[in-house]
Formats: C-alpha cells, sequence, structure tokens
C-alpha cells in the first residue's frame, strides 16, 4: 500500500514495523518477513543502512558454521570463556542468549539463497582465554551492483568517504555495504516494504501495549500499526548534543562517525516517556578520530609508525591498542583531546595509519590539521607543546624501536598491536620517527555510536524499571544498552549483538503474536 491509497489519518496496517535500517534493523524486518509477517522498515533517512553502511560488515557471532568451514578453533564455549573473562557484571541471562543464538541466527540467514558470509581475519580486542588466533569474526561475501534488485540498488548508503562527499556508491558492494544490501535483497524478495523519508515521532498505545508508530510525511503526520510488535533498531543519540551532554557522553556531535542527521535518539526518548527504562552506562563504542578542516573525525585504526603526544608532549598509552580501548585512554587521560600523532616521512607524507576517510594531506596542512616542519622542535611550536617534552619523547620512542621493547606502554606485545603493523625491526608495530620533514596531525575522540539505551530482556522485549514487559515494544542495536556493557570484545560485536537480539525480538513476536496473515505486496516507497 502506498500513501496515494490511503488518506493520511487511516492507519496503516502492518504485522511488524521495524524503525532504522542498519544491521540489526535489516535482519529482524527480513526473519519477520521471511516468516510470513507484513513488515515494514521505517527509515528517517532517504538511505538505508545507517552506521552499518559504513562498517567494515565484521559480525561477532561465534560458534558459527562459518567459522567451522573456515577450520577455526572457535566454538560457543570458547566464546563463553572469553566474554567470562573481559566482561564487567554482566547480564548473564542475555549473555548466554547471544551465545545461544548466534550459530542459529547464521545458519538461517545463510540458509537464504542470497546470504552468505565467510571469515575475516581481524585479531580480538583482548587478550583472555577463549580468544581465537586472528579472531573469530564473519563478513558478508561481496556483491555487485548490478546483481542488486535496481530499488535497493538505490537505497543502500554509499562508504562513508564518498557519502560524506555527496557521491554515490561503489559498483561492487562490500563490507557493512554488501551486508545491507543482501539483507535488504532478501526481505525485499520476501515481500517487504521500505519507507524512507520516514522520522518517527512517538509510539500509539492502546491497552497498555504498544500497536504502532506516529510518523511525519512532508504531508502531515500518519500513523502505522503493527499487530504483532514495533522493533525499535536506530542507532543511538550520537548525532544529538544535548544528549550527549545529559548522559555524559564524551566527544562531540561533529566527530561522530554517523551519517550527518541521523542517530539523535528521538525513538529512545519516545520509549521512555513510555515509561521504559535506560541504562547509559556503557557510554559508547570510541575510537581515535583524525580531524578535518570541516571539523569532523574519521575512525582510525592500524598505526604502522609514529606516536601520539598529549597537550604536554608525552605519549599516554600504547597507539596500537585496540581503537575502543584507546579511545577510552583518550576520554580519560588529561590533555589528550585533542592529541598529535607524530609521524615522519617514510610513507611519502601519507598517514601511517588506516583512516576512513583520510583525506588529502595537502588540504589538512593547509587547514593546519596536519602541520609539518624539518626538525621535531619547529614540529612542536607548531603543535603547542613543550620543545624538549616532544624531543625526549621522540628521543625515547625511537630508542624502543632499536631494542625492541616498549618499556613504557608495551606496544607490540600482543597479537592486535602488530596485526596491522608491517616494521621490519625487532618489533614490527615499533618503528622510529626519523625521517624529515616530520609531520603532526590533530586526533579527536570520535565514536562508532552511543552504546546506551532501552533496557531490554533475553527476547528483546523493553523492560520497565521494574522489570515489567512494555507490549509489544521491542529493541535493539545502539537504541538498547549494549550486552556487552563497557566492554568491545572484538571486531564486529556491535552488529553481531544487534542481529542476534533483533531475531530473538522476531522469534518472541511470532509466538506472540495471533493472525498472521502473508503479503506479498510489499514495495518500496
Amino acid at each position: 500500500m502506498t500513501d496515494s491509497e490511503s488518506p493520511l489519518d487511516t492507519p496503516e496496517q502492518y504485522d511488524v514495523i521495524v524503525v532504522g535500517s542498519g544491521g540489526g534493523a535489516m535482519t529482524g524486518a527480513f526473519l519477520a518477513a521471511r516468516s510470513g509477517l507484513r513488515t515494514v522498515v521505517v527509515e528517517k533517512t532517504a538511505l538505508i543502512g545507517g552506521t552499518s553502511a559504513y562498517s567494515g560488515g565484521a559480525c561477532w557471532l561465534p560458534g558459527s558454521q562459518v567459522q567451522q568451514r573456515a577450520g577455526l578453533p572457535d566454538s560457543t564455549s570458547g566464546a563463553r570463556a572469553y566474554l567470562g573473562a573481559i566482561l564487567e557484571s554482566p547480564d548473564t541471562a542475555k549473555v548466554e542468549a547471544f551465545l545461544a543464538h548466534s550459530p542459529e541466527l547464521v545458519a538461517e540467514l545463510e540458509s537464504d539463497e542470497g546470504i552468505d558470509f565467510e571469515w575475516l581475519p581481524f585479531a580480538e580486542y583482548y587478550d583472555a582465554p577463549g580468544r581465537v588466533p586472528l579472531g573469530r569474526s564473519i563478513q558478508p561475501i561481496k556483491v555487485r551492483r548490478d546483481e542488486l534488485p535496481s530499488e535497493v540498488a538505490e537505497l543502500v548508503r554509499p562508504p562513508v568517504e564518498l557519502d560524506r562527499a555527496g557521491q554515490g556508491g561503489r559498483r561492487t558492494l562490500t563490507g557493512g555495504q554488501a551486508l545491507i544490501a543482501r539483507l535488504a535483497t532478501a526481505y525485499v524478495r520476501e515481500g517487504g516494504e521500505i519507507r524512507t523519508g520516514l522520522p518517527v515521532t512517538g509510539f500509539v498505545v492502546e491497552d497498555d501495549r504498544v500497536v504502532g508508530v506516529a510518523a511525519m510525511t512532508p504531508e502531515g503526520p500518519v500513523t502505522l500499526r503493527a499487530s504483532h510488535g514495533v522493533l525499535v533498531a536506530a542507532g543511538g543519540f550520537e548525532g544529538n548534543a544535548a544528549l550527549r551532554a545529559e548522559h555524559g557522553v564524551p566527544g562531540a556531535v561533529a566527530w561522530t562517525m554517523a551519517p550527518r542527521g541521523t542517530n539523535t535518539g528521538e525513538p529512545i526518548e519516545a520509549a521512555m516517556a513510555l515509561g521504559a527504562a535506560a541504562d547509559f552506562s556503557a557510554v559508547g563504542w570510541f575510537c581515535p578520530g583524525l580531524e578535518h578542516p570541516d571539523g569532523s573525525g574519521s575512525f582510525t585504526l592500524g598505526f604502522r609508525s609514529g606516536f601520539f603526544v598529549d597537550a604536554a608532549g608525552q605519549r599516554f598509552g600504547n597507539e596500537c591498542l585496540p581503537y575502543d580501548r584507546f579511545g577510552r585512554l583518550m576520554a580519560a587521560h588529561a590533555g589528550a583531546v585533542p592529541s598529535w600523532f607524530v609521524f615522519d616521512s617514510r610513507e611519502g607524507g601519507r598517514l601511517p595509519a588506516i583512516a576512513m576517510p583520510e583525506g588529502d594531506p595537502a588540504d589538512h596542512l593547509a587547514a593546519g590539521t596536519w602541520v609539518q616542519a624539518d626538525t621535531l622542535a619547529a614540529l612542536a611550536g607548531l603543535i603547542g607543546v613543550p620543545v624538549d617534552a616532544l624531543v625526549a619523547t621522540a628521543e625515547r620512542f625511537n630508542g624502543f624501536c632499536t631494542t625492541g621493547k616498549d618499556e613504557d606502554f608495551g606496544r607490540g606485545e600482543d597479537e592486535y598491536d602488530t596485526f596491522f603493523a608491517g616494521g621490519t625491526g625487532p618489533n614490527a608495530a615499533l618503528t622510529g620517527v626519523h625521517q624529515p620533514p616530520f609531520f603532526a596531525a590533530r586526533f579527536v575522540l570520535s565514536d562508532l555510536g552511543t552504546k546506551g539505551g532501552l533496557v531490554t530482556d533475553t527476547a528483546g522485549r523493553v523492560l520497565r524499571p521494574d522489570g515489567s514487559v512494555i507490549a509489544g515494544l521491542y529493541a535493539s542495536s545502539n537504541s538498547s544498552a549494549s550486552v556487552f556493557g563497557p566492554v568491545y570484545p572484538g571486531p564486529g560485536a556491535p552488529l553481531g549483538s544487534a542481529m542476534v537480539f533483533a531475531s530473538l525480538a522476531v522469534r518472541d513476536m511470532l509466538g506472540a503474536g495471533r493472525d498472521v496473515t502473508r503479503s506479498r505486496c510489499g514495495a518500496l516507497s
């Protein structure tokens, strides 16, 4: 049904409404449609995928058939030991639900003709029992744009560097774009409907049950009803400065990796207005952010050489830590936001790291987000740190590179530290800063999204502070409080957990719902 077939004041009827269109949202939507539920995805922007489309597409889903095919020493019990060693005061019932359902979900998704995964070598983030060498994360297999239905191909959000520049996507979709494209293609094939440019403004409640959503079109408000449930998987509130301040999220809206104008938290606040419990203690998924001339930040990892200094010109941590751990270190260390990353010309003036996007070095130098000097002493003057401190920091760091041992922060001692490294010295993660001219790039605290949100149970049902269920309302992704708390276990943990609890929510809807009517008339509008 389209808007032209229904007056604005006439509610449109569905079985399931999914708010958002990232990896968790599209997983839940596809599984609902495949089960015969008339489902609609409601997305506030013109494109689908959200921050998931910007991601590498890694999914932390332990113990699945994909890891078994790859011959990995992975298992549910191994993942349980790993999480047991690193999580802080976890909800054990939710952790067990995540572990039990992860392999089931992968098998269910791969049973579709258009969804396939492969192992993605990417080191996990903690040295703990149950860790799998080179990681256990999986990713969707790439797909060509011309293999997609035209309506899906037009809707998938481009990579971050193209999207920020207002450009379209590439011919071949990989990573997070492949995940969204494959899920959306399967969803549409099952009769699912996608509504873009339709921000949700609130929920419809009858007899103490959520039965739909209120949304806003250019022509005016509309009501969409859902007989089985509403799944909120619309991301967090990283795009809302007021909510960031209220809930103590460090960083800034300009530095977040979320697509511009997204993830401003309205669905979370609307649920809280109904009496939903929320937990904001986990704060966010963080990363060092390369600052750009326009004030934005770029997700950066994989530092191959160079070192960070704070406002005093001193190193303050292992630069090769997993990005969330280093981001949290920046947030906790006085004088580390902004920081300066000091490197030399061994890579021709390019940043010796992976920044998405990096930008043009010439533009950075012209704007002052990067500076260049022939000596470290001159560089110190340009970045406003004590000359003696920066020179001494560089000398000490270069000494560690010679001996192969970082006596201050242990850089290069963990598997993750050396995963991206290419140094030829005694420690692959330690490459000295010797070759002039020297550079310094300004870094801020970026995030992949906020991590606090609605409190849910093992079925993804939204709870009140007293533990009772708000009937008909479910949440996943960064719209819900993370099952991992403040910890980031490994590559794809945000996507994996979002997908699992969206799937569990749909399972609950199928068990609790009534009068399921299979519909094949879904269309994209």
